[in-house]
């Protein structure tokens, strides 16, 4: 058989890292503007037949019903990712999310079609979830793998980065519109966001398909070390690392928390504006993007286990009082406890997990490890709203079971990395390898103390 070999393409990480941040912002900017809305309008445009607390559940558990596809996502991009490369599976995924996310806002509503509208929209956000399913591994793979040992977390930072962003143009989308008289919201205003996707979709693809492949992934193909089924190998040899990450992904409940919980009870319970935690959430997100490279900057020189497991631990303590302060109903208030806990505490996590959780992997199963493990510890993330609607208790203590479920689940995610090994000093090319077993001779050697 003849071996064709490339001519491995230089690292490029801050490419990389734009390629990465660009993509994100776009499949995140679609992902988060559907848990706007269905925090806000869509059990009215979409449930209106249900009792006013049954539509809220409805339109939230749409919101989680892609974090069921998502698992599904990661085993089939992340096998396609670790078979044919990581560029062009993050160009499919930014393709098809962006598609989806337009179609919604061309979705007629229930009073046009009936049930059909809520089907339709059902099906389309399955395909938001499986698109995602694929970008962060991707993206986080495509970065590290371009990125030396010295800078890896601090380049990787920025496709979290981009998720930022995401929230954070489709936050400013959502705040002219949430504004609007209720009438013109529920008819037309809610699908700009939607449709404006197109604009910001067209911008990422054409920086990201002129990315080239990483080198790791290029000398592993001329190496003849591409895994034929990605899945199977991770699975019988990698299973330990693959464990750790469902469980540290746990941590993206928080995100949650924040994103789209934190905006329904605060607007419903204790009559602050939507606007007012619209503009909380824009300046929150507007922070992590200065915080999130300073977080990967120290995991670079301290290492990735200090500051995911002091984010995650810190977030479970703080958690308490956050959403006591939401009860207060203070702008001011509510937007410097948000500032401390998501854009400072949490941050410090969110920053280092594209590295670290990457880290763990050889490049074999890579795109596939982090995938597969992200998605299912992320399907946690996709519920907490319909959870939290549920056990949410009456008066201004109801919050409480919410706190001690993101509490718990941050506390989970804590311990899971302290079993990590530390990785901020390996050899980009070395991640993920385990030493090989010594044979007997070796062994035998090693025991009578004889000279190698």
């Amino acid at each position: 058989m003849t071996t064709t070999h490339h001519d491995l393409p230089a690292p490029a990480p801050r490419k990389a890292a734009l390629a990465s941040f660009m993509g994100s912002l776009v499949e995140y900017y679609d992902f988060f503007i559907f848990g706007t809305a269905s925090a806000l309008v869509f059990n009215k445009i979409f449930f209106p037949e249900f009792s006013s607390g049954a539509g809220t559940l409805a339109a939230f558990a749409t919101f989680g019903v892609a974090y069921v596809a998502r698992p599904v996502g990661a085993v089939i991009l992340g096998h396609f990712g670790d078979r044919i490369g990581r560029q062009r599976v993050l160009v499919f995924t930014l393709l098809l999310m962006g598609a989806a996310t337009f179609l919604i806002g061309c979705l007629p509503d229930y009073n046009t079609i009936g049930i059909a509208a809520p089907i339709a929209l059902v099906s389309l956000r399955l395909l938001q979830g499986l698109s995602a399913a694929g970008e962060q591994s991707g993206a986080s793979s495509l970065t590290v793998e371009h990125s030396d040992s010295g800078k890896r977390a601090f380049y990787a930072s920025w496709t979290l980065n981009g998720t930022q962003a995401g929230l954070l143009v489709g936050t400013l989308a959502f705040i002219p519109v949430a504004a609007l008289p209720e009438d013109a919201l529920l008819s037309w205003g809610w699908r700009i966001p939607f449709l404006f996707s197109a604009v910001v979709m067209i911008v990422a693809y054409l920086i990201r398909r002129t990315m080239p492949e990483t080198p790791v992934f290029e000398a592993l193909e001329d190496a003849d070390g591409v895994s034929q089924i990605p899945l199977f190998n991770l699975l019988r040899n990698h299973w330990r690392p693959l464990l750790r990450v469902i469980a540290c992904a746990l941590i993206s409940t928080m995100s949650t928390l924040f994103s789209t919980f934190a905006l329904k009870y605060a607007t419903d319970d204790f009559e602050v504006s939507k606007s007012s935690m619209l503009i909380v959430s824009v300046v929150a997100n507007l922070t992590m993007l200065f915080t999130q490279p300073l977080w990967g900057l120290a995991s670079d020189r301290i290492g990735r286990k200090p500051i995911f497991i002091g984010g995650a631990v810190g977030c479970a303590v703080l958690a308490f009082p956050y959403l006591f302060l939401l009860t207060t109903g203070s702008f001011w208030v509510i937007l410097f406890s948000t500032l401390v806990i998501q854009s400072f505490v949490y941050a410090a996590a969110n920053a280092i997990w594209p590295s670290f959780y990457a880290e763990m992997f050889p490049a074999q199963v890579r795109y596939s490890g982090v995938a597969i493990g992200t998605q299912i510890g992320f399907m946690s993330s996709g519920f907490l709203p319909l959870i939290a609607a549920a056990i949410l208790g009456d008066g201004r203590m109801g919050w409480v079971p919410v706190a001690i479920v993101v509490a718990v689940c941050a506390l989970i995610a804590a311990a899971a990395a302290s079993t990590a090994v530390e990785t901020h000093k390996t050899d980009t090319m070395q991640l993920g390898v385990r030493p090989a077993a010594p044979d007997a001779a070796e062994k035998r050697r090693v025991l009578n103390g004889s000279p190698a």
